[in-house]
């Protein structure tokens, strides 16, 4: 009875901030994981990606943007996924439609950005929809960034043995595999 009352107030709980966000995904992630808990099974592992270190440092891997390939580097001190215009245009985003209403920051000083959502933003097989992001004017930077609006998504993310591990929810996973390194 007591397992029946937590799960309860964990779905309630849930729930109701799944609701207030409104996605999709994050409900179906919810809703699989009360139904586990409550039948008492255990979730497959979760799916993760390993991205080694570059000889500079970074972490660089190609992600793919709208189903189309992008070089990006890993910035945690960057609040959203941003794209240099000359991606956006590749990608095939509305450029003339955007607005630069947006400050920000970068390593090569000041600039002002657009704000638009990607429909799909794909790194290996963790597969992230709606997605905030920022496009930056023309000649602004080089290098697209995956910041914290993709990687705050994820069930976790962090460094070991110079190697990031990106995992995702065990419960978007069809089958069990094997990490996988998301450089080219």
């Amino acid at each position: 009875m007591i397992r029946f009352l937590l799960v309860l107030v964990m779905l309630a709980g849930t729930a109701g901030a799944v609701v207030a966000y409104g996605d999709p995904d994050q409900i179906a992630r919810a809703s699989h994981k009360v139904t586990h808990i409550f039948r008492g099974q255990t979730t497959t592992p979760a799916p993760a990606v390993q991205i080694p270190r570059g000889q500079g440092g970074e972490f660089a891997l190609r992600a793919k943007i709208n189903g189309v390939a992008a070089p990006m580097v890993i910035d945690t001190g960057a609040t959203s996924v941003v794209l240099t215009w000359e991606t956006a245009k590749a990608i095939g985003l509305p450029l003339e439609m955007l607005e630069y209403d947006v400050d920000l920051e970068t390593a090569g000083g000041h600039t002002k950005a657009a704000r638009l959502t990607l429909d799909r933003l794909a790194v290996g097989h963790l597969v992230e929809k709606s997605v905030p992001a920022l496009v930056v004017q023309r000649g602004q930077m080089k290098t697209n960034l995956l910041g914290m609006s993709f990687l705050d998504r994820l069930e976790s993310w962090g460094v070991r043995a110079d190697k990031l591990m990106l995992t995702g929810y065990p419960e978007l996973q069809s089958s069990h595999r094997r990490p996988r390194t998301a450089i080219d």
